[in-house]
């Protein structure tokens, strides 16, 4: 079969190599064309356009690239058309991916699939009539998301998600003592408080100086490592780091730092369900200068009651959520001292990441989505 797959941004380009690998274990003569990247090309198949050329972000980049934008679209159902896969498969990029379903169905008989759904339960809710409209089957990696879809009279498919198979894979291969990772990165033999501030300038500007001020405290017993952002220059760091405050920074090796951290302060995103994967006690941090105009979008515009996907999953809270004008030097400090001082309120963290865990369910999302996937296009 013929599969043609549109990402936009670098976890859409993992999840969909991922995904495209599995269909070949399920489809011998699978042919794939894509806008991508890199890991996607690295599978087969033939690449139309980088992701790098679709990701603009933000108000004001989008409003300056908008004939970049059209253009790109106009090429991308130009292309469908005269491909004629068997099926288009959408990973996640709702702005670009949902105009592109709309035409899709409005023109053709080529079968919609969205793997990874866009995250509507959050805000612009109002996209769910497009979805049931254009979307012809849609593939879920967050477990919640199926009753609320089901609300909508929309079933979908929960699949699994990625981050379980991407944990379980490096825990899988990676058993190594505190002191080789402490040797290889000429860390002192502290137990390790890890810090990941984002990965976007933005956020480590925002989140970053208040987490070390708030962890200052803490260096006696504990040394504090930097997880640095893929891609991000490291020179960028400087100016948010107080020489008074000792921390290293480390690249290229998150997975690693939280395999041996004792605790993390973590910036809201698919950071947050990693860390609790881990079985690494959390705070999340997210700070931005308008807290209070932010904290009103919370309780008045958005739709659900946490940010982190911990929580969202565990439907509940799990782990402190400080966040806009709650995030505060002092907040930060008194959770940190309780996940790593309050033995009962420490154990009570992991036994409900234990139940996250459960909820999740075992390692494998690509291959499920692939079977379903192929079972639906041979009906």
């Amino acid at each position: 079969m013929k599969y043609y797959l549109i990402v936009g941004e670098a976890s859409g380009d993992l999840h969909a190599s991922n995904l495209m690998r599995a269909l070949k274990q399920e489809d011998s003569e699978a042919e794939f064309r894509f806008f991508g990247g890199d890991l996607m090309a690295a599978v087969g198949g033939t690449r139309v356009k980088h992701y790098k050329e679709l990701a603009y972000m933000g108000f004001i980049p989008v409003l300056l690239h908008l004939r970049t934008i059209f253009r790109n679209m106009k090429e991308c159902k130009q292309d469908i058309v005269r491909w004629a896969p068997d099926v288009v498969i959408l990973v996640d990029y709702p702005g670009f991916n949902l105009k592109i379903a709309e035409y899709i169905k409005k023109n053709t008989q080529i079968p919609v699939y969205y793997y990874i759904s866009p995250k509507i339960w959050a805000w612009k809710e109002y996209r769910i009539k497009n979805i049931k409209r254009d979307v012809d089957e849609l593939f879920s990696i967050l477990p919640f998301e199926i009753n609320f879809f089901a609300g909508h009279q929309y079933p979908i498919h929960y699949v699994g998600n990625p981050c379980v198979d991407a944990v379980d894979v490096y825990r899988k291969g990676h058993n190594e003592e505190f002191e080789q990772f402490a040797a290889d990165n000429g860390l002192p033999k502290k137990p390790v408080i890890a810090l990941l501030a984002g990965s976007r300038k933005q956020e480590i500007k925002d989140n970053l100086p208040m987490m070390l001020e708030a962890a200052a405290p803490f260096t006696k017993d504990y040394q504090l490592v930097l997880a640095g952002a893929p891609g991000m220059d490291p020179a960028y760091y400087a100016d948010y780091i107080s020489k008074d405050v000792p921390v290293q920074i480390i690249f290229g090796q998150t997975y690693r730092l939280l395999q041996q951290a004792e605790a993390a302060l973590v910036t809201s995103g698919t950071a947050t369900l990693e860390t609790a994967l881990f079985r690494v006690p959390q705070v999340v941090c997210y700070y931005t200068p308008v807290g209070k105009f932010i904290a009103f979008l919370r309780r008045h515009i958005l739709k659900v009651k946490y940010i982190s996907l911990v929580n969202l999953v565990a439907d509940k809270e799990v782990v402190r959520e400080l966040v806009a004008d709650t995030m505060t030097v002092k907040n930060i400090r008194s959770e940190l001292d309780a996940i790593l001082y309050n033995k009962v309120y420490r154990e009570q963290m992991l036994q409900e990441y234990d139940r996250i865990i459960d909820i999740l369910g075992p390692a494998g999302a690509s291959e499920e989505a692939a079977r379903q996937m192929m079972a639906l296009l041979k009906k």
